[in-house]
């Protein structure tokens, strides 16, 4: 039965998929139902906005769904929540009112909520998963309050519930109560996208859930998050304010270099992955914010160039970022765990598995000549013509989120290199590792699929980036920002950069293959002499002699330690005859995440302080009760 759902939504996604690629291509319909939803009936649109996430929850749903066939096998448990889930982010960009918009946004939430507590059900870690369920559960709801509170005044202010009436009205409102209601929506919004600091959910709700669920709400749902903020900044709201792109720049710098750093010394696979997940949608908030900068300033072309960029690695992290949680499922699958210290030597064992999850690690990093650099590298191009903005304030703004992303796109490769050099390499660290089995066909399929997704996002930027940049331009009407050129270059801005992914792939096949060839050339036969490994002295290598995912990630901690505040714990076990025979020693350097000692813990102290004070109103008298009920009535008819 399980194997079934998943099938139709797999099915369910291709559909979507194509239905959203016309969108894209200028299809547009409207469908309207009055009776099926109370206040406003149940409308949906579709635009060319709509178009690209409605293609994007499907193309991902497609390669996931089929991997869930392997990994979750034919259980129930989950299977419907799964389609629901995936139904619902389907339905979120093609709501037009806000009783449409809030049923699918709460089913969306609802839904992954119950597949995040699945991983508790399912007897993994229970209590952290439980946890987990209950964080996202409390973040969910709290940005759900500030959408309402958002969505309610713009209904007042307009008298109608429809988005289109918002659009066409929002000009005649003041700047001061625009901004008020971006303030509330960008809160809620930003929040389901997981910027800092209202990242908090995120670490703990990917690693508990399932993995095939894990790599839809990174790769997918959280993108519904800057899906609303591009809506509200750019439709219900527009024109947009100067200091929103400069919130939403740093905000994504922040969130950037915060979610790498966390990423890098983790020693969980599936949390660094959630770490590095906040990375990304840094990323995309930078270019998104340099767009409402720039349109601000009146440069539609360089706002058209950031919002493609923003756009373009939406699409790529949606690729890469779930060929990766994939993998780290089928270690999951195979091993028997996600702690890297327990890992090591699956190169052998998962070769499948291991080469994916290098395509993937390579993309994320932003390494030519895959996608993620192309994206990140059109986000650069958008960044650095800031000066063409004669206010010194936002070139501040720009310059901060240039330094933010460059030190973000650095430590994302060394983090990297840590997550496959540590699992994959080496020998192994336990006998799980040891006896680890590749993942299922249908599972190395769905890995390997997304992996030439990877690619051809990559080699095909010449097609991809003008055809998301017509998607940017009904959003910020402008001059085209890219042109191709030969060899399908990318010409940015004229003259000012230009990027020949072809050419690059090309080069650096070449300098791969050219010793070999060189060698054949010249009839080499190098007269190999086969030895073992320098062992340091020692008789026999063993995978205690490895690095080891803590000590990858001590010279960060080190350099970074203002950041992490490390709490160093040395515990030495001497022989009671003498202290010069150490038994045990026991070293921990466990980090701390700043955000929670300085934001979540006050503020959880405080609300815990009021919560006493008054439960003394919970007396357990019916009498006062109904003192209270009749008080609050007295209280709502003076109001009235």
């Amino acid at each position: 039965m399980g194997a079934l759902v998943y099938a139709l939504t797999a099915l369910l996604g291709a559909g979507a998929a194509a239905a959203g690629v016309a969108g894209m291509l200028g299809a547009r319909w409207a469908l309207r139902i009055d009776w099926l939803v109370p206040l406003g009936g149940l409308e949906l649109q579709m635009d060319a906005l709509a178009g690209l996430f409605v293609a994007l929850v499907g193309a991902g749903a497609v390669p996931v769904s089929l991997y869930a066939i392997g990994y979750a096998g034919r259980e129930r448990r989950g299977a419907l929540a799964y389609a629901v889930f995936v139904a619902a982010m389907l339905v979120v960009p093609l709501a037009a009112n806000v009783m449409t918009f809030v049923l699918a946004w709460e089913l969306m939430s609802l839904a992954s909520y119950v597949l995040v507590l699945d991983g508790a059900r399912a007897g993994r870690e229970a209590a952290a998963s439980a946890y987990a369920g209950w964080v996202y559960a409390l973040m969910t709801h709290a940005g759900l309050a500030c959408l309402l509170a958002g969505m309610l005044l713009l209904t007042a202010w307009t008298g109608s519930p429809r988005f289109a009436d918002w659009t066409a009205a929002a000009p005649t409102f003041g700047v001061g109560a625009r901004s008020l209601v971006w303030a509330l929506l960008a809160l809620g919004f930003a929040a389901k996208a997981g910027g800092v600091p209202l990242h908090v959910w995120l670490p703990l709700a990917h690693p508990a859930a399932p993995s095939h669920v894990s790599a839809l709400m990174s790769g997918v749902m959280i993108k519904l998050g800057v899906y609303g903020l591009l809506r509200a900044s750019l439709a219900w709201l527009a024109p947009a304010v100067p200091w929103w792109g400069a919130a939403l720049l740093l905000v994504g710098a922040v969130s950037a270099v915060v979610g790498v750093l966390y990423a890098i010394v983790d020693r969980d696979l599936k949390r660094l992955l959630a770490f590095s997940s906040i990375d990304n949608v840094g990323i995309v908030l930078v270019g998104t914010g340099a767009a409402l900068t720039f349109a601000a300033a009146d440069l539609p072309g360089l706002a058209l160039l950031a919002l493609a960029a923003a756009f373009y690695h939406i699409v790529n992290h949606a690729a890469f970022k779930s060929l990766l949680f994939m993998a780290a499922g089928s270690v999951l699958h195979g091993a028997g765990t996600r702690d890297m210290e327990a890992l090591g030597g699956l190169i052998k064992r998962q070769p499948w598995t291991a080469a994916c999850f290098l395509v993937g690690a390579v993309a994320i990093a932003g390494l030519p000549p895959l996608n993620g650099f192309v994206s990140e590298w059109l986000t650069f191009q958008a960044l650095l013509q800031n000066v063409l903005i004669p206010q010194p304030a936002s070139n501040l703004v720009f310059a901060l989120g240039i330094a933010g992303l460059a030190l973000a796109a650095g430590l994302a490769v060394a983090c990297f290199v840590k997550a496959f050099g540590i699992t994959f390499l080496a020998l192994p660290r336990s006998e799980t590792a040891a006896s680890a089995h590749e993942a299922p066909v249908i599972m190395r399929v769905a890995m390997v699929a997304t992996a030439a997704a990877c690619a051809a996002l990559a080699l095909g930027a010449s097609w991809v980036v003008p055809a998301l940049a017509a998607v940017a331009a009904t959003l910020i009407p402008g001059p085209p920002p890219v042109t191709v050129g030969a060899w399908r270059t990318l010409e940015v801005s004229g003259d000012f950069a230009t990027l020949s992914v072809p050419a690059v792939a090309l080069a650096l096949g070449a300098g791969i293959l050219l010793p070999f060839v060189a060698l054949v050339a010249l009839r080499a036969r190098p007269r190999p002499r086969r030895y073992e490994t320098w062992s340091c002295g020692r008789l026999l290598q063993t995978a205690r002699m490895e690095y080891t995912a803590i000590a990858f990630a001590d010279p960060f901690t080190r350099v970074f330690d203002f950041f992490y505040r490390p709490v160093k714990r040395l515990d030495i076990d001497m022989h009671p005859e003498s202290r010069f025979f150490v038994r045990r020693i026991r070293y921990e350097n466990p980090t701390r995440f700043i955000v929670d000692d300085w934001l979540y813990a006050p503020l959880g102290r405080a609300l815990r302080a009021v919560a006493r004070r008054t439960a003394i109103v919970q007396s357990g008298s019916p009498n006062l009760y109904v003192a209270y009920v009749l008080a609050a009535l007295l209280v709502l008819l003076l109001v009235a």
